[in-house]
């Protein structure tokens, strides 16, 4: 709950400054349409005002609340995330208990609480695994069976099948192909030329190929060849082999059971057309064949040798972070968890895992509190934030050439030039938060994380740092960031209620650590114990 006093406290400590500020402060509530978001959020705090919560603290509550949304997400209902576990929540918890194979005491054991709330924050950053789950039998609670199984190191029934019946061997190349691209699995699947069927080796049954150079990836492609991979059938399923080539049709391949070879003199046809029309391909040479992870000659090898399409027309996209969270994911997974102090090898990757926890939170929030919104469609909320592009944009603007604390300040005399109360703009700001990051409109995120630091909420300031440090709506700059994340750091230790993941207080040292690692400073490490001197008495 935001202080009734705070904005007079942001008035007395600005009475020194200058009140200029961009001409946007004072048409904030116009461009908060009406205040419908803000004004709703009121009156449901009014009304939380009247609950007690005796006997709990605030840490209990928060652990509580996200456990209330993770049991929704996976369609056990547990009601609105209020942080008190009645008798529907209970209710809630058996079910999954049951659905899980535990005891359904109706109350969580640490590990099943542990288990349950970390599968909500993973399914939340998306990837092939989740929209697979969503089209299997049980839905979204199929991926709490299929990350348990491989927790326990088994393989479930969810791996017996892919993408609308693809071999499984087939959609899992779907899959790798799509975590290093920006179309999804699906939308690649869409695409002309992308999947290919014939009968390869004449034993009656379907082969597949899959031609990278339509999925727009430079991960895939070098300059001249793209990655092809050939499916052969077998009794025991699909044997897959790797190509370089462009431009390929199902007669470019001679297969022998599942030995199969590119037919260097084949004819072969132009990669499907990028949207804007492109120059005629102009003859090439006969196709040569290379085995995975050789390079063209001239070319070096690795990801030294790859070169981007550059798709005439075309402008520069601004980055995705939902795609840049999905690779994180996967990256994460693969390594066994997320990075800790001790553990930490990459301080980038670290603060990446950091970035895509807190802006899962912020969804989570914002689901939450949009729920209680009153008389606003998702679109309409969606058209309220928009506003906060223009807005904004002078501060988020400013990221890259002043420091924190001046920017803060000057957010703050936009806040008191505004015409809504603090606690509509905070309300507002965290709705905003999760419509930016759902639409990945990195502009709106950003000035909503501005927003909130700017009415007391100073635990926001590490969103600011990660958009810094990640590139992501700012110019990226470690320096920059750091000053952010120090802001956020010196209020969690002052006593302020943390904004994301409560239950993890070691993620303060780790962000610090990773911070201070991406800017040349190294963590200090404790002193061995003095040596003591040992004499032999005879």
């Amino acid at each position: 709950m935001f202080s009734k006093t705070l904005k007079t406290t942001l008035a007395a400590s600005l009475v020194a400054t200058s009140m200029s500020s961009p001409v946007f402060a004072d048409n904030l509530g116009a461009a908060i349409v009406g205040g419908i978001i803000g004004g709703a959020l009121v009156n449901e705090a009014a009304k939380s005002k009247k609950r007690t919560y005796s006997g709990t603290s605030s840490v209990t509550r928060q652990q509580n609340r996200e456990t209330q949304a993770a049991l929704n997400y996976f369609a056990f209902p547990a009601g609105t995330p209020d942080g008190v576990m009645g008798s529907r929540s209970r209710a809630a918890v058996s079910q999954y208990q049951v659905f899980m194979g535990y005891p359904a005491t109706g109350r969580l054991s640490q590990y099943e609480r542990d288990f349950l709330v970390s599968s909500h924050h993973r399914a939340q950053l998306g990837g092939p695994q989740v929209i697979k789950a969503m089209q299997g039998p049980q839905g979204i609670r199929g991926l709490l069976i299929t990350w348990r199984d491989e927790a326990q190191g088994t393989r479930t029934a969810g791996y017996s099948s892919g993408y609308g019946g693809v071999p499984i061997e087939v959609s899992q190349a779907i899959d790798e192909i799509a975590s290093s691209t920006e179309p999804s699995a699906e939308q690649l699947m869409q695409r002309s030329g992308f999947m290919q069927l014939a009968d390869l080796n004449n034993d009656g049954k379907n082969d597949y190929i899959l031609d990278t150079s339509v999925s727009g990836s430079s991960f895939w492609c070098g300059a001249s060849h793209c990655t092809v991979m050939v499916f052969a059938s077998a009794p025991q399923g699909y044997r897959r082999i790797d190509f370089q080539a462009r431009g390929v049709t199902p007669a470019s391949f001679t297969c022998q059971l599942t030995n199969c070879s590119l037919n260097e003199n084949a004819p072969t046809q132009a990669a499907a057309p990028a949207p804007t029309p492109a120059p005629a391909p102009q003859p090439s040479a006969p196709t040569t064949v290379m085995t995975s992870g050789q390079a063209p000659a001239g070319q070096s090898g690795g990801l030294g040798g790859i070169q981007p399409f550059n798709m005439a027309g075309n402008e520069p996209q601004q980055a995705s972070l939902a795609s840049h969270c999905s690779k994180v994911s996967l990256l994460t997974n693969s390594n066994g968890g997320f990075m800790t102090v001790s553990s930490m090898t990459d301080p980038d990757l670290a603060l990446s895992e950091q970035f895509c926890l807190t802006r899962t939170y912020a969804i989570s929030t914002g689901e939450s509190l949009v729920a209680k919104v009153q008389g606003a469609s998702q679109a309409q909320i969606d058209a309220q934030c928009d506003a906060f592009g223009p807005a904004l944009q002078p501060y988020v603007d400013s990221l890259g050439a002043k420091d924190a604390a001046a920017v803060r300040s000057d957010v703050q005399k936009f806040v008191l030039n505004s015409n809504m109360s603090m606690e509509q703009l905070g309300g507002t700001a965290k709705i905003c938060l999760y419509s930016g990051y759902r639409r990945d409109n990195l502009d709106v995120a950003l000035g909503a994380a501005l927003l909130m630091v700017a009415v007391g909420q100073t635990p926001y300031a590490e969103l600011v740092g990660h958009h810094l440090s990640q590139g992501f709506g700012a110019p990226q700059s470690a320096a920059q960031a750091a000053a952010w994340y120090d802001m956020a750091i010196q209020a969690l230790q002052s006593g302020a209620e943390p904004a994301f993941a409560p239950g993890q207080p070691e993620r303060v040292e780790m962000i610090k650590a990773a911070s201070d690692a991406l800017n040349g400073t190294s963590m200090p490490k404790p002193s061995p114990a003095a040596a003591l001197p040992s004499f032999v008495i005879k």
